[in-house]
């Protein structure tokens, strides 16, 4: 298989070898962009000093990224869509590279924060390309799996880079941490313009508007299923700590470390079921995630059931982004997959802000008691979603496109 073949569009043989370096290139861009979003949130008290500020104006860093990440994903992408992917790629690295440097050298609250807003823009332009490269670079038979190996770059930095970058800042400084993700974004560009093929962009006369990308059939639903399922996840999990001495259960770190671990086990799950079964995956875990809940809000301060509940959501959330993307790029297909995918960027940060937003306002309220059963009507409306569109978005079966 050649790269010229992946160049000109040419349908790969479903025996085509599964380009491994360049797929775990992807992922690995994608565990850096987690990274470098969500490594000031553990590095408050350290940072503050050095920057001469508050510790919640260090965690607007991570709330300059996310909005810039979000106000850039669709007009960023509209713009570029005509340039081959791997410079712009490769542009969203540097971007990466250059905002981690400031980082690590600036001792200006102002400047630090222009740097950050430089890498939302990076992040938000490089979530809508990821899942599209990855799917151009297999047979349609194996596009949910290459999928998978991608976005499993997100799940372990959540589960262990995040943890990791603490841990090394903690060690040698943060300011060496964020050098190390700088270090780290220039060599995947190395990486990335070796392994990674240079699809073209989009042609202008091919180029779709992207109000009609976004009414092609399905893609309404697939959307929707994004936005329901992260309000509801998020209202729960960024309130898991309150949740948690809610229920005498205080050890909030073993929480995070079961939901994560079980994240990484249902990533590898959906990996084996996507390319086969993804209508059925889907249901089970958006189904599971819903049973979750009533069980947390009925029984958590049981002995033994929330973590085992939370293990149990873990499994169960760790693979629906990737099954849920899949569909998207089926629906879109793999020459329209980076339009559609910021789109999807812009309504999962969406989901993220009115998730965090409305689980503060009922743990202001009613109390953490409640989290529970308003997450559940939400990821109910994402399983019935999925449930009724099955000849659109979410068949039985993969499309061939």
């Amino acid at each position: 298989m050649s790269t010229t073949s992946l160049v000109k569009g040419t349908a790969l043989p479903a025996s085509a070898p599964v380009p491994w370096s360049g797929l775990l290139a992807l992922s690995t861009a994608a565990f850096t962009a987690v990274l470098t979003e969500l490594l000031p949130a553990g590095l408050l008290p350290r940072m503050a000093p050095a920057l001469g500020v508050s510790e919640a104006r260090i965690g607007f860093l991570v709330t300059g990224y996310a909005v810039a990440s979000f106000a850039a994903a669709i007009p960023l992408t509209a713009l570029l869509r005509g340039l081959p992917r791997r410079p712009v790629l490769v542009g969203t690295l540097l971007g990466f590279a250059l905002s981690n440097a400031v980082v690590a050298l600036s001792s200006s609250y102002a400047l630090t924060f222009a740097a950050r807003l430089v890498a939302g823009c990076a992040g938000g332009t490089l979530w809508a390309m990821l899942a599209g490269c990855a799917a151009r670079m297999v047979p349609a038979e194996r596009r949910g799996r290459a999928i998978a190996v991608v976005l499993a770059g997100i799940t372990l930095a959540l589960s262990l880079g995040v943890p990791a970058g603490t841990a090394l800042a903690g060690a040698v400084g943060w300011r060496t941490a964020f050098g190390v993700l700088a270090a780290v974004a220039v060599g995947l560009v190395g990486w990335t313009h070796a392994r990674v093929p240079g699809f073209p962009g989009e042609a202008p006369h091919a180029r779709v508007p992207l109000a009609r990308v976004a009414a092609l059939p399905g893609v309404p639903a697939v959307l929707s299923v994004t936005l329901f399922l992260l309000v509801g996840h998020q209202v729960m999990y960024t309130y898991v700590a309150p949740f948690a001495a809610h229920a005498g259960f205080g050890r909030t770190g073993l929480v995070l470390l079961l939901f994560g671990a079980a994240t990484v086990v249902g990533i590898w799950i959906t990996g084996v079921l996507v390319d086969r079964r993804p209508r059925a995956a889907l249901l089970g875990a958006l189904g599971l995630c819903a049973a979750v809940m009533p069980t947390l809000g009925l029984a958590a301060g049981v002995p033994g059931v929330l973590p085992v509940s939370v293990a149990l959501w873990g499994l169960a959330f760790g693979g629906a982004p990737t099954l849920i993307q899949t569909a998207l790029v089926d629906v879109s297909g793999p020459e329209r997959a980076d339009v559609a995918t910021s789109l999807q960027t812009t309504v999962y940060n969406a989901g993220i802000a009115a998730g965090s937003l409305t689980g503060g306002v009922v743990l202001s309220g009613p109390g953490a008691g409640a989290l529970p059963w308003t997450a559940l009507p939400l990821i109910a409306v994402a399983l019935t979603v999925v449930a009724l569109n099955r000849r659109n978005a979410f068949p039985s079966g993969r499309h061939s496109s």
